[in-house]
């Protein structure tokens, strides 16, 4: 078993936060020692200062390798937290282990597969570069250069870069890859089932690169049981995380504060 290296924070029933691409558990410093409970971040297989065994980076290793983590901590009662792919990867798990699920948390998830149409304009001309084989390395780079130094110094080489470029390549969009958009279409299907397990869609006023339109938002209104939108009015970007900890940290607070976030119904 390769264990995930992964930042714990505070006592109490747990709380995790999942990152996306091409951060690590870096992205959730300034919100998870705010929130209540355990908080605990790991960072993906391959990301951040997880090891990087020689695999594909696939959806399911990425799914396979956080099983493991799950259930080497023991971990139940869970309240996920997910940005980015780790949006989708906190669902996927949800989805596959319910009994052990407390409330999910998203802001600026991959949780729909997408047509083409249905991307940002912009956003859409970068993944079809992404998409080409052989043409995406360079735009690796682009990404990490619009964040943090931090995250930069932990994909210095092509060869670390590999698992970014591959979450890159994943993206849900046109109907491909199709075997993630049928695990995303799957966990699709029990989010919009489970009115007994709380949800939370944290948005922002959106900045130039957000995914998340508002006719996204109003989809996942429309179609996911017990979700609830807190909505802030001021602008970020894709990695919220990064541009406004704050609010997301005071919503995460407030929805975990509920009484109806300390207990809920079998399954």
């Amino acid at each position: 078993m390769t264990t995930l290296s992964y930042v714990e924070s505070g006592t109490g029933a747990p709380v995790v936060f999942l990152h996306g691409n091409p951060t690590s558990s870096y992205l959730w410093r300034n919100v998870m020692p705010s929130v209540p409970g355990r908080g605990l971040a790991p960072d993906l297989i391959g990301m951040g200062s997880s090891p990087r065994p020689s695999i594909e980076y696939s959806f399911d290793d990425h799914a396979h390798y956080l099983d493991e983590w799950f259930d080497a901590l023991d971990l139940s009662d869970v309240v996920l937290v997910g940005h980015d792919w780790g949006g989708a990867l906190a669902a996927d798990w949800a989805s596959r282990h319910p009994s052990r699920v407390r409330g999910l948390a998203f802001t600026e998830a991959v949780l729909k597969p997408m047509t083409w149409e249905e991307f940002p304009p912009a956003g859409a001309e970068v993944f079809r570069a992404l998409k080409t084989p052989g043409a995406g390395d360079p735009m690796i780079d682009m990404f990490l250069k619009s964040l943090p130094p931090e995250y930069e110094g932990m994909y210095p080489t092509p060869k670390s870069r590999i698992p970014l470029l591959r979450w890159a390549q994943s993206m849900p969009l046109g109907g491909e890859p199709p075997e993630v958009v049928s695990r995303i279409e799957a966990f699709d299907g029990w989010l919009a089932s489970t009115p007994e397990i709380p949800k939370l869609l944290i948005t922002f006023e959106p900045g130039p690169d957000t995914m998340w339109t508002q006719p996204m938002i109003d989809w996942m209104s429309s179609n996911f049981a017990a979700l609830e939108v807190a909505h802030h009015p001021v602008v970020a970007g894709h990695h919220t995380p990064e541009d406004q900890p704050g609010p997301i940290a005071a919503s995460l607070t407030e929805w975990l504060g509920r009484p109806a976030r300390g207990t809920r119904q079998p399954t």
